[in-house]
C-alpha cells in the first residue's frame, strides 16, 4: 500500500504534499472525509509502536474534552483516533511496509528519501 493520510484543510499538510512530489501510485486519503479504519490504525501503530505515538495532544479538542486532565491508556487512545480525525498526528504516509507520521522536517525528507531513492 501506498497511501498518504492528510487533511486537506491544512496548510502545512498541503505543502508537505506539494513537497513530496509523489507520484500517482500514491492515493490520498481525506482523513476529514474520511477517518482511517481501524485495520490501517492497527498496521501504523505496529510499525510505530504504541496508539500514543499516533495521537496529537496539539489539537483542541484534547483540551477541551479534558483529555489532558486524565491518563489515558493504549484503548483510550485508539479509541479516541477512530473517533475523532483532529486527533491524528498528520500526515501519516504509507509506502509498503515503512510508515511515517508527522510534519516535522526529518520525517517528511525519511519519506522523500523511501519513495525516491
Amino acid at each position: 500500500m501506498k497511501k498518504i493520510f492528510h487533511l486537506s484543510t491544512c496548510s502545512t499538510n498541503q505543502r508537505i504534499l506539494k513537497e513530496l512530489d509523489f507520484g500517482n501510485d500514491v492515493e490520498l486519503q481525506d482523513i476529514k472525509s474520511q477517518n482511517i479504519d481501524e485495520t490501517t490504525l492497527d498496521f501504523i501503530k505496529d510499525r510505530i509502536g504504541s496508539y500514543e505515538e499516533l495521537f496529537s495532544k496539539r489539537a483542541m479538542k484534547f483540551r477541551s474534552m479534558g483529555l489532558n486532565e486524565i491518563t489515558l491508556s493504549e484503548a483510550d487512545y485508539k479509541k479516541y483516533l477512530l473517533e475523532e480525525y483532529t486527533f491524528l498526528k498528520r500526515p501519516f504516509i504509507v509506502l509498503e511496509d515503512q510508515v511515517f507520521v508527522g510534519n516535522a522536517a526529518k520525517t517528511i525528507a525519511a519519506a522523500k528519501q523511501a519513495y525516491h531513492g
